[in-house]
């Protein structure tokens, strides 16, 4: 399956000019670093920066609230700081999966303008 897919890398690359061709080496699939690091580009990187600075915070505050949590013996008070607790982690937990809803996203975008070029390749050789 892997032959396959070389085969058919190089028969894109074949009928692309440099510049496609160079564009589409770009495309490549990321390992999980370069996902995280293509979050903070493009248009929307201030928003990643900004959940990320409020993930730092709301774990914070759940640390803060799993101390108090601990140090205190009345059961009212233990259930505030567990909920407390509870909701900050719930909200860092929240922020992640958009994270990681957005890498997805990436990814697929990169597959689709991969398509995008092996169409427009195909469709000039078939010309």
């Amino acid at each position: 399956m892997k032959n396959n897919i070389e085969d058919i890398d190089k028969l894109i690359k074949e009928t692309l000019t440099e510049e496609e061709s160079k564009f589409y080496d770009e495309l490549e699939e990321q390992n999980v670093l370069q996902m995280v690091y293509g979050l903070f580009k493009g248009k929307n990187k201030w928003i990643m920066v900004m959940m990320n600075v409020m993930t730092l915070i709301f774990f914070g505050l759940f640390i803060y609230c799993l101390v108090q949590f601990f140090s205190v013996e009345a059961t009212k008070d233990l259930l505030k700081w567990g909920l407390g607790g509870i909701v900050f982690l719930l909200g860092v937990s929240m922020l992640k999966i958009f994270a990681w809803m957005q890498m997805d996203k990436n990814a697929l975008l990169r597959e689709i303008k991969r398509l995008e070029i092996q169409i427009s390749s195909l469709s000039g050789r078939m010309s």
